[in-house]
């Protein structure tokens, strides 16, 4: 087994040839890349089904579909990375340009970060994602998955290598670390020198892992305490709409909601209608009811599981809701600004004031009025996919596309000024 940082150092050696790579060179990688992926579908399926029977009660039912692949997937995941292919080449664009009274002539150019490190869990499309997004923007790059996924990982990024291979662009620029132990986790954490910048993909242990032990840049991405407040304004029938979605198409994804509150005033009839949609109509309907946690006030209005204060503050990425009920707009904020991962936040209400105000207060990478959290996603932002959703504000914020894999270097041509 290849060491990671043999790896980090293999890496290091070709990643000019993706970082000085022109627009045409990384368009037909990707291409071939896709094709490869496409070609090789059922070898990665397989894979899928080997870490699918170990991971079968060691994670959720939830949990097992992220893991999850069939042939759609892998179709999605190839047209993914022809999308990021048609998305405009963002390295080589010039920022600003400015003359000095000095004669000298200064550029600022967007440029490749270099090598971007990629730390994540269970979820394959990340592997085909990141390696697309990261090598059109002109970087190596270097994947760490988790075990439960590790087989389906090293499936999917022995086809993507084979496409490269077909090209200018060394297959070396893209590296899966086969060691999934923590301590090649710590070792991508602590490689100055060899990381530009290290992103972690996952759960909040995770997350906070890497944002408290490394030594190399990173961005914070990904865990979402997803509010969706209900006010008194609110079409009943939109938010029922919105949080079903927001809730139940995908509750394992960061942008799904998480904790729903209701303004007191509607409270009474709302609560039975949130109800009858999440619960009731599901068990009917053979799906997965969702589990309501509410606190004292809901409770007197609707069943439920009584909210502990811990569930305010959990990112439960299953079939789980927390419910509280305010007394106004104000104390809608300042919950969620108390208890946010900044992530995605939204308000439903008809009234243009109440709206204003929650997208001017609400400090959130995305904050939305009347639609579902779920939008949160670089392909639904028209970025083609995705590294991650930033909820830092340094070097960026939510979802990150093509540009925020990036940098600048400023080029200074004069014709033999000197500082005096």
């Amino acid at each position: 087994m290849t060491s990671t940082q043999e790896l980090l150092e293999a890496v290091n050696r070709v990643k000019k040839s993706i970082n000085t790579a022109k627009e045409d060179e990384k368009n037909a990688a990707l291409e071939a890349m896709a094709e490869q992926l496409l070609a090789h579908t059922q070898v990665i399926l397989q894979a899928n089904q080997k870490d699918m029977a170990a991971s079968k009660g060691k994670i959720s039912e939830v949990m097992l579909d992220r893991l999850f692949l069939d042939e759609e997937r892998i179709a999605a995941m190839a047209k993914g990375i022809r999308d990021v292919a048609s998305l405009p080449d963002p390295i080589g664009e010039i920022l600003e340009e400015t003359s000095l009274p000095n004669g000298l002539q200064v550029l600022k150019k967007r440029v490749a970060l270099g090598v971007v490190g990629i730390i994540y869990e269970s979820r394959p499309n990340v592997t085909s994602d990141a390696a697309a997004l990261a090598l059109k923007s002109g970087n190596a790059v270097v994947l760490r998955s988790g075990k439960e996924a590790y087989q389906t990982a090293a499936a999917i990024v022995a086809a993507l290598k084979m496409g490269l291979a077909q090209t200018n662009i060394s297959p070396d620029c893209l590296q899966l670390i086969s060691d999934t132990s923590r301590e090649s986790s710590y070792a991508m954490m602590k490689a100055k020198g060899y990381l530009d910048l290290l992103i972690p993909r996952g759960g909040a242990g995770l997350i906070q892992a890497v944002v408290e032990n490394a030594i190399v840049p990173v961005i914070e991405t990904g865990t979402g305490i997803v509010h969706v407040y209900v006010d008194q304004a609110a079409n009943q029938d939109m938010a029922l709409s919105i949080i079903r979605n927001a809730k139940t198409s995908r509750p394992s994804v960061c942008n799904a909601m998480e904790v729903c509150l209701v303004h007191e005033a509607i409270a009474e009839e709302f609560l039975p209608r949130l109800q009858e949609t999440l619960v009731t109509e599901r068990k009917h309907l053979g799906l997965s009811p969702v589990e309501l946690r509410l606190d004292a006030e809901a409770s007197r209005l609707i069943k439920g599981q009584v909210a502990k204060e811990t569930d305010f503050d959990t990112e439960f990425s299953d079939y789980i809701l927390a419910v509280k009920l305010v007394s106004s707009l104000e104390e809608a904020v300042c919950h969620i600004e108390s208890h946010s991962t900044h992530h995605s936040d939204a308000i439903i209400t008809e009234d243009s004031q109440a709206a204003a105000y929650f997208t001017e207060q609400v400090d959130s990478a995305a904050v939305y009025v009347n639609a579902s959290t779920r939008f949160t996603d670089g392909g639904e932002f028209g970025l083609g996919c995705e590294m991650g959703i930033s909820t830092q504000k340094l070097h960026a914020r939510g979802p990150m596309g093509l540009k925020e894999m990036t940098t600048y270097k400023y080029i200074v041509a004069g014709n033999g000024q000197v500082r005096e």
